[in-house]
């Protein structure tokens, strides 16, 4: 029996997460988060219309502005080596510099729970390996 996509919802993505028995948070802004291994892991809902899924990995290991150039070249490598999760230096207003993690998925026309638990987990499990190389660094 195929389900018809339907349009991005938090609900959504909570249940899917619930189908996996994860455990997650949702914070004061709304914004669904887990703990991954480490790694804080956040389902973020973009676009016009919030038909973009963001699943954004914040990697453990914290840097300073003096680490910046080796990340550059840490995620310029892996952005060419590996399709997931795009990753990217973000420096915090403290200063402080970490290495994030991000995969995308557009559901302009909608999604069903099958795609978005793909997605979903292509997330978590990619920005874990990337967490765990960043922690090596």
């Amino acid at each position: 029996m195929s389900v018809l996509p339907q349009p991005l919802s938090h609900e959504m993505i909570v249940d899917a997460l619930n189908a996996r028995e994860f455990a997650h948070f949702v914070d004061d802004d709304g914004d669904i988060g887990g703990n991954w291994q480490g790694c804080l892991i956040y389902f973020f809902r973009l676009g016009k219309e919030q038909e973009v899924l963001q699943v954004r990995s914040l990697t453990r290991t914290v840097f300073s502005t003096d680490d910046v150039p080796r990340l550059y070249a840490f995620c310029n490598a892996w952005n060419h080596d590996r399709l997931w999760p795009k990753a990217y230096v973000h420096t915090a207003d403290d200063g402080t510099v970490r290495v994030v993690g991000e995969v995308v998925g557009d559901w302009e026309r909608g999604v069903t729970p099958e795609q978005l638990d793909q997605v979903m987990i292509c997330g978590i499990a990619t920005g874990c390996e990337l967490a765990d190389a960043v922690a090596e660094l």
